[in-house]
């Protein structure tokens, strides 16, 4: 009875430690594509910084960045990294950028 016990133990421990309970997230990545470009669409600049954000060169908060990218308009966002950038701030910065309307976001070296 001891033996089955520990086994039973020691599968319960296995599937516990093996399981995720986190839903992780997907963001899709546009990709340049062969052919024309489009005309009728406005480019914005966005640099992101370790300690700010500058949108078309102009300091903005985190949170205004939504409102300086004036929704209903057909744009394309070009997004620089800087140095010292993370990938949590990209993430951070491409979910806001995910709400707002006929808005493609581009992530440049």
């Amino acid at each position: 009875m001891t033996s089955l016990i520990d086994v039973i133990f020691l599968l319960l421990l296995f599937f516990m430690l093996t399981s995720t309970f986190s839903k992780y997230g997907e963001i899709e990545f546009a990709t340049a594509a062969a052919g024309g470009a489009e005309t009728d669409r406005a480019i914005r600049f966005v640099k992101l910084e370790a300690d700010r954000i500058l949108v078309d060169g102009t300091p903005a908060a985190f949170d205004d960045v939504a409102a300086a990218l004036e929704a209903g308009k057909s744009q394309t966002v070009l997004i620089s990294l800087g140095q010292n950038a993370t990938s949590q701030q990209l993430i951070d910065l491409l979910s806001v950028l995910k709400g707002i309307d006929q808005l493609r976001a581009q992530v440049i070296g």
